[in-house]
């Protein structure tokens, strides 16, 4: 029997940082709900961690109505987002990636990150800012519960449900929190990973680096050239760089060291001083210290059960360009979707094996992305000789060549679409394949594609919408003649029970061939045609998780023939 400070709810998320609460307010959003466990106590700002909001996490947002509310928060309104490369930050610039600040950002052309096809363009935030504007939306939502200075003990499974043992820091009391299932978003020392005897697996060091948050108000007085939001130092004594927090005094210093260093060998505030390029006299005030190492790791599996982790429990790897926060907020939101349609009960429970299978791959493919390129990114400002401080005309052509060099290094994974819209799901049970391969990408490069496993490509409408904000909250048909009859499709969805939206465009363009295109709830294709299938309760029951059958393996022929006994 549950006592009076026992807690009974559908969904615990342990960890409130950006993946526990995207993914709490996405199930209260789907009409879940969710006690969220944290070990801080309200209003406690978080590490300043990561400093960049993707667009595709962006998107999230604009459908969890707090785009917008992110975007005001941050840098100010008209302070540059450029990325540079200088000697030091105050030293002599070497290249320059151009970026809008956030007052132009919609309206922005001609950067290397503009005219991207979404809604959202990215946003340049550090955590500090960005967590407590979460923390209010999600403490707002009715159906979402925080426990604040608690943690996660121990927990047990049975077949209905998880009992999770709660310690109330303050009090030291134990409490029990019953829930249907159980999500860790407790970063990278998870427990609820290493409880369930879940293993990482990768490299376990990549590289070292000293990290400082500081307050400096004359330092953006010293830079020579126009402020910058990222700035990265390169000559032969202390690689390293330098993140604008407020865009007045606070600044995030990284600076480079060798595998082999020790930290506590490491003379701080000289390399902190070589990174920004000032001498001894020039004062600044240390705000706290988190040294970090490096690493790609990635879990063996992402599910025990009814028991689910994501986001830096499921994966670590190289902070760079933000992409673990954001991956892990993608994670949130594909888990999200299927967890809420097994409560909601239109989906069957088979349909969560699909969370590991697709966010696995996913998970190893964008890792290594980063991990590569800030490798050579790395390897590049370290290599650098004495002379690319060197005056004169020698020193002048190191300069440019080497800013060239960097800037085509790394204008991809600061300006990084393919990573936000080019990957897709190619090993999922929830996806009817029809014989197509998605198109490939890299960091940058991506090509819109309604192949199914693709992110479905966002259009503007002919009314000035976004096509993401035309859709329904789960299943959206796109229909792209208004004659075509979908009454078999619809009458499919009613049928099982499974929520449906239609949705009339009256142009067919590209990337849209296809006269049908099925947008499943994370605004990723499960199905298109150009006519209903033969077999629109298949096709239901396929993306519902009710059809055994392996993944990459469904097509149309088999679409057409499914027959009610293959069904659960």
């Amino acid at each position: 029997m549950l006592s009076d400070q026992d807690i009974e709810t559908m969904v615990l998320v342990v960890g409130a940082g950006p993946v526990g609460l995207t993914l709490a307010m996405d199930l209260a959003w789907r009409g879940i709900d969710v006690v969220v466990v944290e070990l801080r106590p309200p209003g406690e700002p978080p590490p300043v961690k990561c400093n960049h909001t993707s667009a595709r996490s962006m998107e999230i947002f604009r459908r969890l109505g707090l785009a917008q509310k992110v975007r005001e928060a941050g840098l100010p309104e008209d302070y540059p987002n450029d990325v540079t490369y200088s000697t030091t930050m105050t030293g002599i610039e070497l290249t320059r990636i151009p970026i809008p600040c956030r007052r132009d950002r919609y309206a922005s052309v001609g950067y290397p990150d503009s005219d991207w096809p979404t809604p959202e363009p990215p946003h340049r935030i550090n955590q500090i800012y960005l967590e407590p504007v979460m923390f209010e939306h999600a403490a707002s939502m009715r159906q979402i519960r925080i426990v604040n200075r608690s943690i996660v003990e121990d927990f047990i499974q049975t077949d209905d449900g998880v009992e999770a043992a709660v310690c109330d820091l303050d009090t030291g009391q134990v409490f029990t929190i019953s829930s249907r299932y159980l999500i860790g978003c407790d970063g990278g020392k998870s427990v609820i990973r290493k409880k369930m005897g879940v293993r990482l697996a990768g490299d376990a060091e990549i590289s070292r680096v000293l990290s400082t948050h500081i307050r400096a108000p004359e330092l953006l007085q010293r830079v020579p050239d126009k402020p910058a939001w990222m700035y990265h130092a390169v000559n032969p004594r202390q690689s390293g760089a330098v993140v604008a927090i407020d865009g007045r005094e606070q600044w995030l210093v990284h600076c480079s060291m060798r595998l082999d260093v020790d930290f506590e060998t490491v003379d701080r505030d000289k390399a902190i001083r070589t990174v920004l390029g000032v001498d001894e006299n020039f004062h600044y005030d240390v705000i706290s210290k988190e040294d970090w190492v490096s690493r790609r790791l990635v879990a063996e599996r992402f599910r025990d059960r009814r028991v689910f982790i994501c986001g830096d429990a499921a994966h670590i790897w190289i902070p760079a360009g933000g992409y673990g926060m954001n991956a892990g907020i993608a994670d949130a939101t594909n888990l999200s979707w299927m967890l809420a349609a097994v409560l909601n009960g239109w989906a069957e429970p088979d349909i969560l094996d699909a969370y590991e299978a697709e966010r696995h791959a996913i998970t190893e493919q964008v890792s290594h992305f980063a991990m590569n390129t800030a490798r050579r990114d790395f390897h590049k400002r370290s290599g650098t000789g004495a002379e690319i401080e060197a005056p004169g005309p020698a020193g002048d052509e190191l300069r440019s060549s080497t800013g060239r060099e960097l800037y085509e290094l790394n204008v991809r994974q600061f300006c990084c679409a393919g990573l936000n819209f080019g990957y897709y799901y190619d090993r999922s049970p929830l996806i009817a394949y029809d014989g197509e391969t998605p198109p490939s990408y890299t960091m940058d490069q991506y090509t819109a594609s309604t192949v199914p496993g693709c992110r479905t490509p966002h259009v503007w409408l002919q009314d000035g919408r976004s096509l993401y904000d035309a859709f329904g909250p789960e299943f959206t048909l796109i229909r792209f003649d208004p004659a075509l009859n979908v009454d078999g499709i619809i009458s499919a969805f009613r049928t099982r029970g499974v929520p449906l939206a239609l949705l009339d465009v009256d142009i067919l363009s590209e990337p849209y061939r296809e006269k049908l295109v099925l947008s499943r709830p994370d605004q990723h294709i499960a199905w298109r045609g150009d006519a209903e299938p033969e077999n629109p309760l298949a096709l239901v029951d396929l993306v519902r998780g009710a059809l055994r059958q392996p993944a990459r393996e469904f097509v149309a022929e088999r679409l057409a023939k499914a027959t009610e006994e293959e069904r659960v």
